[in-house]
């Protein structure tokens, strides 16, 4: 199976979801701050809003992977479940005597309930444990609300833990604590499950921290990354050095990105609809500057130009004469809840064709303006994560990008 993405536009093919589960239903108001949710989701809404977005992409004739299906699938591999269950098992936290009872726990199941465990985690209540099984002090120390091992309820937003650059794959670097085993989960599935095999990759999750959500495939060749609350510099930096050398890529250009939660990562302002479109929050459209860093040549160091202005720098990358700017919102206070609600986290299927969610009411009307087709979708509970369309999404295959004559 070959995969290959070289742009954030061209048709959608193949793409990786996970459909949120147990996991959500996990959330409380004791844990949702550690965990990243901004509130408590409504479990079965999420799922019935995820269905319909699905379901969207299946109607245009995309592909749609499940990440749980291909974990457990991945999990029959003697190799790959020993391996994640080594991770968890490696937790300091756990105590002699209480990884010796998860290892137990673990060894019982069978390859979908394995899977459902390090997606879905494990409750001190669910720990198999009694008089000739005892869990030792930790577990006894621990709150019976406690977790053995934590929930993923992030894992909802695929875009983050991997990104294909052209036929091959990144795994990130995910910076919060709360989500780093996203990335074991995933690298075992790029490593072993039988769809992926030859897969070469890019990046590694041992590398400087990077994530999927701050880099933008913005033509063949040119890369945005973001450098902010989740990229470090020093993660870009990596980024650069593996894509130059793969030969995947010519031009990178690094955006600081305000270090906050309304702007964790590139994405959330700023996202591509069309071949020379960009969808971007207005309120930094103006002030979003951009270092252009260029493939040094026969083994030179990369040469770091700029800072300038964001547009002007990607246009220049991308052999434009100017990008088209579709703004969020109308007004000022628009801007910012529609921001704050992913209205510029959208997901390109096509050309001039994306997913958003149907809440942006004023910036689906500026795309479908601009000659962009929205498809809308619900989003009030999925959004609850801090995630729009983009973030629930890693596209594996795309069709080759082939920009079309301008039109006037």
């Amino acid at each position: 199976m070959t995969h290959y993405v070289d742009s954030e536009v061209a048709r959608l093919g193949t793409v990786l979801l996970h459909r949120p589960g147990p996991e959500l239903a996990r959330l409380t108001p004791r844990n949702n701050d550690s965990l990243l949710f901004d509130a408590i989701p409504w479990v079965g809404r999420a799922q019935e809003e995820h269905d319909a977005f699905a379901a969207a992409l299946r109607e245009r004739d995309v592909e749609v992977l499940y990440l749980a299906t291909l974990l457990a699938e991945t999990l029959a591999v003697a190799d790959a479940r020993a391996e994640l269950t080594d991770l968890v098992l490696r937790s300091p936290r756990l105590g002699d005597t209480l990884r010796r009872r998860v290892a137990d726990h673990l060894a019982y199941l069978d390859p979908a309930a394995l899977a459902d465990v390090f997606i879905a985690g494990l409750a001190h209540e669910e720990l198999r444990v009694g008089p000739d099984r005892p869990g030792g002090l930790v577990w006894t120390l621990m709150d019976r609300h406690d977790f053995v091992v934590d929930p993923l309820p992030n894992l909802l937003f695929t875009r983050d833990s991997s990104v294909w650059i052209g036929d091959r794959v990144g795994v990130t670097s995910l910076a919060m604590l709360a989500r780093r085993r996203e990335t074991t989960l995933t690298d075992a599935i790029y490593r072993h499950h039988p769809r992926f095999v030859g897969t070469e990759f890019v990046y590694h999750p041992e590398m400087e921290h990077l994530e999927g959500g701050d880099v933008l495939l913005l033509a063949p060749g040119v890369l945005a990354v973001g450098v902010g609350e989740r990229t470090t510099p020093a993660g870009a930096e990596r980024l650069a050095r593996q894509v130059f050398a793969a030969g995947l890529a010519h031009t990178i250009l690094v955006v600081p990105v305000a270090q906050q939660r309304a702007t964790m990562h590139l994405d959330t302002v700023c996202t591509m609809v069309d071949v020379d479109a960009v969808l971007m929050y207005p309120n930094i459209a103006s002030t979003l500057s951009a270092y252009t860093v260029i493939a040094g040549a026969d083994g030179d160091e990369p040469r770091v130009d700029g800072p300038a202005p964001f547009l002007r720098a990607a246009a220049d990358a991308m052999d434009l004469d100017q990008l088209r700017v579709i703004d969020t919102g109308l007004d000022p206070v628009t801007a910012e809840r529609e921001q704050w609600d992913d209205g510029n986290n959208t997901l390109a299927l096509a050309p001039r064709l994306c997913v958003g969610y149907e809440r942006n009411v004023e910036t689906n009307a500026q795309l479908e303006r601009a000659g962009i087709e929205v498809i809308a979708i619900a989003g009030s509970e999925l959004g609850s994560g801090r995630g729009g369309p983009r973030c629930m999404s890693c596209p594996l295959v795309r069709e080759p990008l082939v920009r079309e004559p301008a039109r006037h």
